[in-house]
C-alpha cells in the first residue's frame, strides 16, 4: 500500500509540474504575428530594423519605429540578438513591403520573446502605433512602459519625450519619428480633416492631424475627438511641418489620453483673423 501511495504521488507532482510548465509557456506566448512564415538565419544586420536572411530575403521588424538618435544602440542589440542565429518569422500576412521587405515580428529559434520587445524593453526603439491586433500592440505598448519607468536606454534622456507646448524643440526632429506629449487647446474639424492643437497660434504652434476617414476609428475606439479638448494626450508619429510642426495620425494607436478631462480657461480676447485659434473654426484644410 505505502508502494501505491508512492507511486500515486509522484504520478501527481509529474503531473502537477507538466501543467505547470504548459501554463507558463502559453503566459510566455506571444501576441504578435497570428501566422509563423518560417524560419530562417540572419546573415546581415542591415539596419537598425532590417535583417538579411541567408537565402536573400531581407525581414522588417514590424510594429516598432527607431529614431535615429537610438539607431547605433539599437542596431547593436540586433545584431546580438539575431547575427548568425536561426530565427522564427511570424506576421499578419506575408505580403512585403514597396522596398520588397517582408515586415514581421522576429523570435529567436525556441524563444517567445520577440527581438521587438527586447529592444523595447531597453529602451533602445518606440513602438510605432500602427499594429491593428490589439493583444499585440498591448504587448508592444507593456514592454516600452517598462523601459520608460526604469529609464532605460533612451528614456534615461530628458529630449525622450518633447512638450507639445514646444515647437520650436519639435521641430528639431523634422522628418523623425518622435513622441510628443501636452494638453489640447482646442479640438476641431476643419474642412476634410480634425485638428488637435496644442496652442492658440495655429501657425506656429503644434497640431496633431487627424484625417476624416480615422475620426471613426476613434469612435469606435471609443475616443471622442472633440471632448478631447483640455485633456492631456499623447502621440507619436513622423513630424512634419506645414506652417507649424505636424504629426499626421494613421491609426488610434498613435494617440493615448493621459488625464481625466480638465476645462480650460476662456482666451483672454475674442477670436480674430490674426492667425490664432479663433480662426480654426472656418479654416480649410490647407490652412494647417
Amino acid at each position: 500500500m505505502n508502494r501505491l501511495n508512492r507511486s500515486v504521488t509522484l504520478l501527481l507532482a509529474s503531473t502537477a509540474l507538466t501543467l505547470t510548465a504548459a501554463a507558463l509557456s502559453c503566459a510566455q506566448a506571444s501576441d504578435c504575428g497570428a501566422v509563423t512564415l518560417e524560419q530562417g538565419r540572419v546573415v546581415q544586420v542591415i539596419d537598425a530594423r532590417t535583417l538579411r536572411l541567408a537565402d536573400g530575403r531581407e525581414i522588417r521588424l514590424d510594429g516598432i519605429e527607431i529614431p535615429s538618435v537610438d539607431a547605433a544602440a539599437a542596431m547593436d542589440a540586433l545584431a546580438a540578438l539575431t547575427k548568425d542565429r536561426d530565427v522564427t518569422l511570424r506576421a499578419d500576412g506575408d505580403a512585403p513591403d514597396r522596398y520588397g521587405r517582408q515586415r514581421a515580428f522576429v523570435f529567436p529559434m525556441s524563444d517567445e520573446t520577440s527581438v521587438q520587445v527586447t529592444l523595447l524593453r531597453g529602451g533602445q526603439g518606440l513602438t510605432s502605433g500602427m499594429v491593428p491586433m490589439k493583444p499585440c500592440a498591448a504587448e508592444l505598448a507593456a514592454a516600452e512602459m517598462s523601459a520608460r519607468r526604469a529609464r532605460q536606454g533612451r528614456w534615461n534622456k530628458p529630449e525622450a519625450v518633447i512638450s507639445g507646448q514646444k515647437p520650436e524643440d519639435i521641430l528639431a526632429k523634422l522628418g523623425q519619428f518622435a513622441v510628443v506629449e501636452g494638453r489640447v487647446v482646442s479640438a476641431r474639424q476643419a474642412g476634410a480633416t480634425f485638428y488637435l492643437n496644442f496652442g492658440r497660434h495655429w501657425i506656429r504652434d503644434f497640431a496633431v492631424i487627424i484625417p476624416r476617414q480615422m475620426v471613426k476609428s476613434f469612435a469606435t475606439d471609443g475616443i471622442d475627438l472633440t471632448g478631447l479638448k483640455g485633456r492631456r494626450i499623447r502621440v507619436r508619429g513622423w513630424i512634419e511641418r506645414r506652417n507649424g510642426p505636424r504629426i499626421e495620425v494613421a491609426s488610434t494607436g498613435q494617440l493615448d489620453l493621459l488625464d481625466s478631462p480638465r476645462l480650460l480657461a476662456p482666451p483672454a480676447q475674442s477670436p480674430s483673423q490674426n492667425g490664432t485659434d479663433g480662426d480654426l473654426q472656418n479654416a480649410g484644410p490647407t490652412k494647417q
